[in-house]
């Protein structure tokens, strides 16, 4: 079968006023990622030929996020047919098949849009494919009206609706796949004769349907279109799309003790058998092999972690955090830009940051890598097998030699050759009976304010 060339045209002019936000409402993060980007990344296993994205007067930083794709400006707010004419620049003599998205309609499926596109491609070749669904409470919504054929026969809007039309339940979720060569012309003869006066993308089916062309409908779940116009849809699109990835981590393979305490990014791996506590958070870029252990109150960023090791509770990896094959991070312990090597053990109250932690290495409670000058960042090295006591100071750039021991309360300035015993603290000294004699004098002192 010959390449029928295809292309997506991505609606991004919006402003988001009821957001209340300095930043563009197609950019406000859902999962970890802005919701335009979740659009471009179901658009992008389409393998299209052309993507334009619309953006507004001043939307540089939309622009910026969706580079390398091209954007065209809807410079007047003139509704949603005026914005995919925004497009036609960098659309012009396009004769594949085009389709309509909307970045802030971000649950939509690649599934999804591969059945618009088969639909539109169908042998009865509809000029217009629209994206349909059947909410449990239709509300204003635009219904569908389907004619004796199955056929789209027209959007009626709900305030122009009848009884028996508001009683339909198929609804308009405004995604539209068109073919190109007839979809210049369509839009190009869509009117602003409403209320508004703004150029309605939902006119083309009539039109089309008055040029005798067919139109069709591809039905959806609710759950996939529901767009974001204010923090409270934010928040329901954030809780619809845990809910997905959830389900795909425990299809996957992975435990999930409180699912619903869970938060995951979009790009978060977890592998086979892993156990994840209550209240985690994954934020981007985490990478998680098989049977790892993440108890509860942990918060991971960049990081990954090899197989078998355990982590938390209450840990903490940042950034650049590798944690190696059956290593444990503890309660209380942050881990920043370090690598922890197989088997080692950081296991509470401690700070590891620009640094390698050898091999079956143990740091003991309240170990703290000073990493910052107040001008640079600087790393430590510890060997495999070392042995860190309790509550020690490595002041970076330091090296701890293979199976060093540093004793407990040391603060180390200096490297440590390999299985050398180093201690760096003050002599002890012992005053026998000073406590007692320091209470007596106290309970007198306070006696006689009494």
């Amino acid at each position: 079968m010959a390449h029928r060339p295809l292309a997506c045209v991505i609606l991004a002019a919006g402003k988001g006023t009821r957001m209340k936000s300095d930043l563009p409402k197609v950019l406000h993060r859902v999962a970890g990622r802005p919701m335009v980007g979740h659009v471009l990344a179901a658009v992008k296993t389409l393998d299209p030929d052309h993507v334009v994205v619309v953006v507004g007067p001043g939307m540089e930083s939309v622009a910026a996020a969706v580079a390398p794709y091209p954007t065209a400006i809807q410079h007047e707010q003139r509704g949603t047919a005026d914005a995919v004419r925004a497009a036609f620049g960098l659309l012009g003599g396009f004769t594949g098949d085009v389709v309509v998205l909307y970045g802030d309609t971000p649950l939509v499926t690649p599934d999804t849009l591969r059945a618009m596109v088969a639909a539109r491609r169908r042998s009865d070749d509809p000029a217009v494919v629209v994206l349909g669904m059947r909410p449990d409470d239709p509300g204003a919504y635009g219904r569908l009206i389907l004619n004796a054929d199955g056929g789209l026969e027209k959007i009626v809007e709900y305030l122009d609706a009848s009884g028996e039309e508001r009683a339909v339940g198929l609804c308009n979720a405004g995604l539209m796949a068109f073919d190109g060569a007839r979809m210049f012309d369509l839009i190009g003869s869509v009117g602003n004769d409403n209320a508004k006066s703004e150029f309605y993308l939902t006119d083309v089916v009539q039109i089309a349907r008055r040029g005798g062309m067919a139109c069709a409908v591809v039905e959806a779940a609710p759950a996939e279109v529901v767009g974001v116009n204010s923090r409270a849809e934010l928040s329901e699109v954030e809780r619809l799309i845990q809910r997905r990835l959830r389900k795909a981590a425990m299809d996957n393979g992975a435990t999930l003790t409180d699912p619903d305490s869970t938060i995951f990014s979009v790009d978060t791996k977890l592998g086979r058998d892993v156990i994840v506590g209550a209240h985690v958070v994954f934020a981007g870029g985490v990478t998680v092999g098989d049977n790892v252990e993440i108890k509860s109150f942990c918060h991971l960023e960049q990081t990954r972690i090899e197989t078998g090791a355990t982590v938390g509770p209450y840990a903490r990896l940042r950034p650049g955090a590798e944690i190696g094959p059956d290593a444990h991070i503890g309660n209380f312990v942050e881990i920043k830009n370090a690598v922890i090597e197989a088997g080692a053990k950081v296991n509470h109250l401690t700070y590891i940051g620009d640094a390698r932690v050898g091999a079956k290495a143990n740091i003991g409670a309240g170990t703290i890598t000073c990493n910052y000058d107040g001008f640079g960042k600087h790393r430590t090295d510890i060997g495999a097998g070392a042995f860190i006591g309790s509550n020690s100071a490595l002041v970076a750039p330091v090296t701890i030699g293979d199976g060093a021991i540093v004793g407990a309360g040391s603060v180390i300035t200096t490297a440590v050759e390999a299985d050398a015993l180093v201690v760096a603290r003050g002599a002890q000294k012992a005053y026998a009976g000073w406590a007692k004699r320091f209470r007596e004098r106290k309970q007198s002192e306070k006696a006689k304010k009494a």
